[in-house]
């Protein structure tokens, strides 16, 4: 690469897509249990949702034809942490799971100790994906 070139940089995450199956099952979890705000989406031509906290979207495309099937779990694999995630910083992991919980989400691991000294707990979305909610550091 010349010195002339201008390297790429990511600026930051703008969003992520996942393909669900059950719209209004999503948006509880994404409104009301994580607390994120629903925005206006374009208009596709498919249906789907928006979801924005502070920076971060996640788009929502309903499972159709031509998109690739909702969730991320099979049959043959185990539901893991240590598969395809995203992750939200949150306060306090303790407090997330405990939420969580109450809301009837599913939580596949108790809030545990990085060794950074974050805390992460794993929750799944009502499609099986794997959701982390990580608190800093000392929090």
């Amino acid at each position: 690469m010349s010195e002339s070139t201008t390297r790429l940089r990511v600026k930051c995450l703008d969003h992520v897509t996942i393909v669900v199956k059950d719209l209004e099952a999503s948006r509880r979890f994404y409104v009301e249990c994580l607390g994120m705000d629903e925005v206006e989406r374009p208009g596709f031509k498919f249906d789907g949702l928006w979801f924005q906290a502070d920076q971060t979207q996640i788009h929502l495309i309903l499972e159709h034809d031509d998109s690739g099937p909702a969730g991320l779990s099979s049959p043959e694999r185990p539901v893991s942490s240590r598969t395809h995630h995203f992750a939200f910083e949150v306060e306090d992991s303790h407090a997330a799971a405990a939420h969580c919980r109450e809301m009837g989400v599913t939580i596949i691991h108790d809030p545990k100790p990085r060794p950074d000294g974050a805390v992460q707990t794993f929750v799944q979305d009502p499609d099986g994906h794997i959701v982390e909610l990580c608190s800093p550091p000392g929090s």
